[in-house]
Parts: C-alpha cells; structure tokens; sequence
C-alpha cells in the first residue's frame, strides 16, 4: 500500500547544505530570520533556549530532537540570554565546529545544528501538509542520524552526496514518525493517524488517476458526506477535493519534468483529455503544462 508520508518526503527531495557541530558558554544568542533554510537540530549535551516567531520559549535538553521544515524566524540562546541587540559572539574553531558565548567559559551545551534545501518545485504545497515544528525527546535514533549526516558532511567518501540525500530523508521519515505518536497540528499526519481518514488519503496517493468525488470518497470511508467532509477539513487541514487536486497535480509537474507525454500525464492524474488537463493545470499552476515543462528543462 502507498505511503502517503513517504511519498511527500521523496517528493521535497530534501538535500544537506549546512551541518556543524556548536558548543556554547556563558551568555550567547544567535538570530535567524526568515530568509533561510529548513533547519534541524539535535541536543548531544546541556541544554538552551528556542523560540520560534509566535510560538512559547521551547527548552532543549540533551536528547531533543527539532525539525522545522518550514521557513520561520527563531533564536537559540543560554538559557540566561543576553539583551537583544548584543553582537553575537561566534567563533569557527575548526571547519565545521563553532563556538558560541564567551571563549572562556566552561561550554554548558553541544548540538549538532543542520540546514537543508528542497529541490522540489512544488514544496510550498508539500511542506504545507507537514506539521509546523516537530520537537520529540529521546529518540536515540534521530541524534543518530543526525550524528551520521555530520560525520558524512565532512568527510571525502565516495557516493557522498546520495548517502546524504539518503540520510536526511529516513532523518525527515524518522522525525514525521516520532511525532504521529504526539499532539500535531491538522496535516498529513494527523490524518493518517485517523483510522477512517488513512484509508482514504493511501488511495489518493496510490491511484489519483480515479475518478474520485467528495461523495464517493465519503462512501469508501462510511460516512455521510457532510461528516467525512468536515472530519477531513479539521483533521488534514484541507478540503478533500482540494487535497487530492494538490497531489495530483504536483504527482503532474513532476512527469512534464520526467518529459512524460502530456496524454499519458493526463490519465496517471485523473483527466480524461489533455485539455481538460491542461485548463485544470493552467488554473493550479499559472501557466500552461507545455510552458512549465520547457521551464523546467531550461532550469535543469
């Protein structure tokens, strides 16, 4: 059976580009603003301060776990920060390892801190569908991976750039799987973990090429339409119609990136005709099927 969660990971291809080791002492605050990468972090020693812009102060301690795949303001700081405003002491010891706070106090805290790109044309969808912020506690298996994606940063193996492709996705799978078992906002997860919605959201993923309506959807799932379409709304964070032309159609920019014939596209999405594809994916996209490909083989 398809993997909805797994899809979206593949989907995002989410690639390394930053990873280091940090240690801090004393009074130290780093600031990022919006204009950055989706982040990680893994607590190995001590603990801080994170907050993320409009959320509640987060304290993290050895054996946390933070991903945020979305793009958010936030700082990290001791726990006793310093007044905002202060130039932030930040010291490259050696490549990739970096010092916060004052150089002669004892280091109260060790993480290790990475950022990443996705390649995919459609993330803004995608990462709509993943919680906000996940931030678990003592899963050794994420500050491993974490751990394994740091070592394989600085290191001249071969294969290096697929191991890292491939870390970081089993580190986004292994991180989305921790947190279905917590409180998560509406989204993919939270719907997979509903018993009459998973069912439903496996088969838009498995065949978006059926015909689907929000009734049919409802009578697979054994609810009155109106219940199935408020539970889907409340739980995936989306109306069901709207979910499934959003996969369907990033499932589409995906083949005229593979140069899959628009026919054979149109079918594997659920259109019976290219130019019903066409007028559906012009009125989704912005922009004709034919432009986004030529696009997107100029950008390659």
């Amino acid at each position: 059976m398809t993997d909805p969660v797994a899809e979206v990971v593949s989907l995002l291809k989410p690639s390394p580009s930053i990873s280091k080791l940090v240690t801090g002492g004393g009074k130290w605050l780093v600031e990022r603003t919006e204009i950055g990468s989706p982040f990680y972090c893994a607590v190995v020693e001590g603990r801080c301060l994170m907050t993320i812009a409009g959320r509640d102060p987060m304290v993290l301690t050895a054996g946390d776990f933070v991903l945020v795949p979305k793009i958010f303001s936030f700082t990290m700081s001791s726990m006793e920060p310093p007044p905002r405003g202060a130039l932030a002491q930040r010291l490259e010891t050696s490549p990739g390892i970096f010092r916060l706070g004052e150089p002669e106090a004892p280091a109260e805290i060790k993480a290790l801190v990475g950022h990443c790109a996705f390649g995919s044309d459609d993330k803004a969808l995608l990462v709509s569908l993943l919680p906000e912020v996940i931030h678990v506690h003592g899963e050794e298996r994420l500050v491993t991976l974490v751990h394994m994606i740091n070592e394989e940063t600085r290191a001249d193996r071969v294969a290096r750039e697929m191991v890292l492709h491939r870390l970081l996705e089993v580190l986004f799978i292994d991180a989305l799987r921790s947190a279905a078992s917590a409180k998560v906002p509406p989204g993919l997860l939270r719907g997979m973990a509903d018993p009459l919605l998973a069912p439903i959201l496996r088969r838009i993923h498995a065949d978006p090429g059926r015909s689907m309506t929000v009734e049919t959807l409802a009578q697979e799932a054994t609810m009155s339409r109106s219940t199935f379409f408020d539970r889907f709304r409340k739980e995936v964070g989306v109306a069901p119609m709207e979910y499934a032309t959003g996969w369907r159609m990033a499932l589409a920019k995906e083949f005229l990136r593979e140069d899959m014939p628009m026919a054979e596209i149109a079918q594997r999405v659920g259109y019976g005709s290219t130019s019903a594809f066409s007028v559906a994916f012009n009125r989704h996209v912005g922009m004709p099927p034919g432009a986004y490909s030529r696009a997107a083989t100029a950008a390659a």
